[in-house]
């Protein structure tokens, strides 16, 4: 256990805890932990959750911009930006492409400490690192859009992440994926309600 690894439970726990209440300010800790995330995860050879930390923080600056300028249709009675909800084209395209580039990100996995030894250690769990790195980008943007389909997605992550996080032997991560996984479900009802009020 790091203080690295304190220190992004800490974060994240933050992170969701904002975005579950629906905060604009979930944005700005989640900068913070982008960047200790990425030190956890290059220190423990998790290298599509390293890897997905730039990834994110691009996401966030988009999910930023879109939950303090929503267009005039998007508004809700408070003036923020109105909850949504996907089409199941939505949901065919998302899942597609999960799997897809799921699949092709863990032959890179499996393919990058073959080719560079050196600088690439083994990965622990290969597939699952992939698809969860996949269904957390899915899940991100889908927030970073705001739909209240997002802790559907995050509740899969959360439950994969934990068992990813003790495949690698991380100590805090599996509980604090726990208590995500508590908060998502709270949130996916909260927001639902939201979006029914809305509508």
């Amino acid at each position: 256990m790091s203080w690295v690894e304190i220190v992004s439970a800490v974060l994240g726990l933050s992170c969701v805890f904002l975005a579950g209440r629906g905060s604009k300010y979930n944005f700005w800790v989640g900068y913070v932990y982008n960047i200790f995330l990425f030190m956890l995860f290059w220190s423990s050879h998790l290298y599509s959750a390293m890897l997905i930390q730039p990834v994110a923080f691009g996401i966030n600056l988009y999910g930023h911009w879109r939950w303090t300028h929503p267009r005039e249709d998007e508004r809700n009675s408070a003036g923020d930006l109105r909850i949504g909800k996907m089409a199941l084209w939505q949901w065919v395209n998302a899942f597609t492409v999960v799997v897809l580039c799921g699949a092709l990100w863990a032959k890179a996995l499996i393919w990058l400490p073959q080719r560079w030894p050196d600088i690439f250690a083994p990965d622990p769990s290969p597939w699952l690192d992939s698809y969860v790195l996949m269904a957390t980008l899915t899940a991100q943007f889908l927030s970073a859009r705001k739909y209240w389909e997002c802790w559907i997605v995050w509740l899969i992550v959360n439950c994969a992440n934990i068992a990813l996080y003790i495949s690698s032997g991380l100590y805090i991560m599996p509980i604090v994926s726990l208590l995500y996984l508590g908060n998502g479900i709270w949130s996916l009802v909260s927001w639902k309600r939201k979006f029914n009020r809305d509508e």
